[in-house]
Formats: structure tokens, C-alpha cells, sequence
């Protein structure tokens, strides 16, 4: 089962890497631009996070889905659920891209930028939302491989869009002096090229059927909208507290929102390694959900809960320790003594969160979806309650403080709804 589970979980941490890698590599290089052109890339991540996140459940559901298929035996409908997936991809990509760029000014004034950030804040999100439809497609793909026991060629994939986002980044930055479009540009260029080389891979390897029109994948696209519903109400409500952060962030002038900026991106590399350990989840448990396997269920779920124990253990040294990076990348001395401050909360709270994103994970591949919500939604009502009407929305760490309320209450929704969805989806 160990071998099984970092069989999937380590080249897993590639393809959960694409967008904040990409974003992380932004700030660094954008952090010696200056504090204006940092804060703008601040509100930004924000803003794209809610959107793109929203989305997740494209990888979310998909996984499950043709891992259960799988685990039935039926080949057939993994490959449909796999190309209808890529066919709402393209369907909810588009028009999203359109939204944004006409909304991007709204946007960007909803999250309270102040006049110098909001110029800069727009034209940068204006330029990411060409990559919507890429980005899309990119996480309907992860799904599909995911499905399939295969988190190797996302991983592959994934190495060849940060090394063309690494070259580019400085090129179009520094070289020819487009700044914060420049980093824009290559995001997007890189996020493309991705796209592209997923979809070749899962023609040729016959992972995917395509449609023969629209008609004839209604049906499955009906299902995934069903549940994508459930898992974007959930992702809603967990963007809304980490929005809502940002928002506060913002307020407090433009040196706590960079830092908040540069705390959030090390803080979602740092869970990633928990991540990892939730698409082995999803993986593992929809196949033993396939095969109506109970009790290898409550096997997976109890080795699993111990690597997440371990995990965050090991995350909150690696994170308490690697505070002072977070000073060098801030390239201003105000903005990296706040990020300490911040960070030392965000390390505090691996221990916690590590085995909650794993338990994420095993509740996905049950398809619990319900439980899901409610785990979210109460605990980013609380977060953001506590942000809203105490002091802790007056500090940077006190906005951190709110956000480790929340994972408190998810954990405890998850402990007393767990053997009821272990029923219901062994019964389904």
C-alpha cells in the first residue's frame, strides 16, 4: 500500500504545481520591479485563484470518475468521462476568458486596489485570461491520467511548462522591459504549450473518446455539472475566505498585501506535498469504490491519515525554517517583516492542514460531496466572520490566525461525517 500510495502521490506534486509554481516564479522575478508591481501581482493571484479554482472540480471530479469506471472494468466509459471532460473544458473556458477581460476593471476594484495598483492589476489579468481555456484543459487532462493510475506524464508536463515560464520570465521582464506584462505573457505562452502537449498525449495514448457532438455528451456533462456544482460550491466558499484575506490584506496599503502575497504562494507550495497524498486518496479510493470494497477503504483511509500526520509534521519544520526566504523574495524591508510575521502563523498551522488536505482527498474519491460543502462552507463562514467583526482582520497574522479557524472546523466536519459516506458510496 506505501509503495501504491507514493507511486501516485510523488509525481503527483508536479502536476499539482502548475499554477502556483508559475505564480511563484511571477513574484520573484516581479518583487524586483517593485512594491507597486508586486501588490498589483497580489490582488491578481487573488482574483485568477477564485477563477481557475473554481474550476478545479474539472480534475476533482473527472479522477473519480473514470477510477471508478476503471475499477468496474469498463475501459469505454473512462475514456468517455475523460473527453467529455475536455469538451466542458473548452465550453466554460471561453466565455470565462471573454468575462474576464471585459470585467477585469470590476474586478480588480472589488478587491479594494488602490489607484496606483489598479492600472498595472488590470492590464496583467487582462493578458492571464487568454490561458483560461488552456488552464481548463489542463486540469480536465490532470484528471484523466489521474484516473488512469497515472500521475508520472502530468508530472513530465508540467517540468516543460516551468522551464519555458523560468526562460521567459526574465526575457520578457528585464530583456525587452515589458515588466509586469512581460511575466503576464510568459505565463500565458507556457500555460498553452501545456495544454497542447496533453492533449496529443491523450489522443495518441487512447485515453480519451471524443463526441460526436455536443448532443451525445450532454448526458456525462450533465453528471460532471451535477457534482462540479457541489465541488465549485465548496471551492467558492474556500476562495472566499482566502479573497476575502486578500481583500483584507489589501486594505491594510500595499507592503501587507505583498507579504500576504508572498506567505499564500509558499503556503500553497508547502501543501502541495499534502496535496500529493489527496490525489493518491482520490485515486486509491475510487477504485476500491468501484470494486464496492469497504473495508480496503478504511485500510487506505487509516495510511493515508498517518502520512498526513507525518507530513505536516515535517512541513511545519521545513516552513518555520525557510521564514527568512520569504524576506529575500520580498526585496523590501517592510514587506519581508511582515511576511515573517505571517509566515511563523502559516507554519504553525502545517500540522493541521497536511492531514486535512489529505482527508480532502479520500472524501473525493467517495464522491462525498456533500460532506465537502458543508466542511467548506462552515469553515470559511467562520474565517471570514472572524476577519469581518474581530481585530484579527486589523493584522496581517491575525489574518492568518482566522484562515487556521477555518481548517479547525473543517477537520471536525470531516471526523463526524466520515463512516456514513463510506456507507453511502460502497451502496451507490
Amino acid at each position: 500500500m506505501n509503495r501504491t500510495i507514493f507511486r501516485l502521490a510523488l509525481p503527483a506534486l508536479g502536476s499539482l504545481a502548475i499554477d502556483p509554481l508559475l505564480t511563484l516564479a511571477d513574484t520573484a522575478f516581479v518583487a524586483r520591479l517593485g512594491v507597486i508591481e508586486l501588490a498589483a501581482l497580489g490582488v491578481d493571484a487573488a482574483i485568477l485563484g477564485f477563477a481557475f479554482f473554481g474550476f478545479n472540480f474539472l480534475a476533482i471530479v473527472t479522477t473519480p470518475l473514470v477510477a471508478q469506471a476503471l475499477g468496474r472494468g469498463d475501459r469505454e466509459a473512462a475514456r468517455r468521462w475523460g473527453g467529455d471532460a475536455l469538451t466542458l473544458a473548452m465550453a466554460l473556458g471561453i466565455p470565462v476568458a471573454l468575462l474576464m477581460v471585459v470585467a477585469a476593471p470590476v474586478l480588480v476594484d472589488l478587491m479594494g486596489a488602490s489607484s496606483d495598483i489598479s492600472g498595472p492589476a488590470v492590464d496583467y489579468l487582462r493578458i492571464r485570461a487568454v490561458a483560461t481555456p488552456a488552464v481548463l484543459l489542463i486540469l480536465a487532462s490532470n484528471g484523466s491520467f489521474r484516473g488512469h493510475h497515472d500521475t508520472k506524464t502530468p508530472l513530465y508536463v508540467i517540468l516543460v511548462v516551468n522551464v519555458i515560464n523560468l526562460v521567459l520570465d526574465p526575457l520578457l521582464i528585464f530583456g525587452l522591459g515589458w515588466g509586469l506584462e512581460g511575466a503576464a505573457i510568459a505565463t500565458v505562452f507556457a500555460q498553452w504549450v501545456g495544454a497542447g502537449i496533453f492533449l496529443r498525449l491523450l489522443v495518441k495514448r487512447s485515453m480519451v473518446t471524443r463526441p460526436q457532438n455536443l448532443v451525445e455528451a450532454i448526458p456525462s456533462m450533465l453528471v460532471m455539472g451535477r457534482d462540479g456544482v457541489l465541488v465549485s460550491v465548496r471551492t467558492a466558499a474556500l476562495l472566499v475566505a482566502f479573497t476575502y484575506s486578500a481583500s483584507r490584506a489589501t486594505r491594510l496599503g500595499p507592503e501587507s498585501i505583498a507579504a500576504h502575497q508572498l506567505v499564500m504562494q509558499m503556503w500553497l507550495l508547502a501543501s502541495m506535498l499534502a496535496d500529493a497524498y489527496a490525489i493518491a486518496g482520490q485515486v486509491m479510493v475510487g477504485d476500491a469504490v468501484g470494486h464496492r470494497d469497504e473495508p480496503s477503504i478504511h485500510a487506505i483511509t487509516r495510511r493515508l491519515m498517518i502520512w498526513g500526520v507525518a507530513v505536516g509534521g515535517f512541513l511545519l519544520v521545513v516552513f518555520w525554517s525557510s521564514r527568512g526566504l520569504l524576506e529575500t523574495l520580498a526585496g523590501n524591508p517592510e514587506v519581508g517583516a511582515l511576511a515573517v510575521e505571517a509566515g511563523s502563523v502559516a507554519a504553525g498551522m502545517q500540522p493541521l492542514t497536511a492531514p486535512l488536505f489529505v482527508a480532502d482527498g479520500i472524501f473525493l474519491g467517495l464522491l462525498a460531496l456533500g460532506a465537502l460543502v458543508a466542511s467548506t462552507g462552515l469553515g470559511a463562514l467562520v474565517a471570514v466572520s472572524l476577519m469581518g467583526f474581530t481585530a484579527m482582520g486589523d493584522s496581517l497574522p491575525g489574518i492568518w490566525l482566522a484562515l487556521a479557524a477555518m481548517m479547525v472546523v473543517r477537520s471536525l466536519v470531516f471526523v463526524f461525517s466520515y463512516g456514513r459516506s463510506v456507507t453511502a458510496a460502497v451502496r451507490s
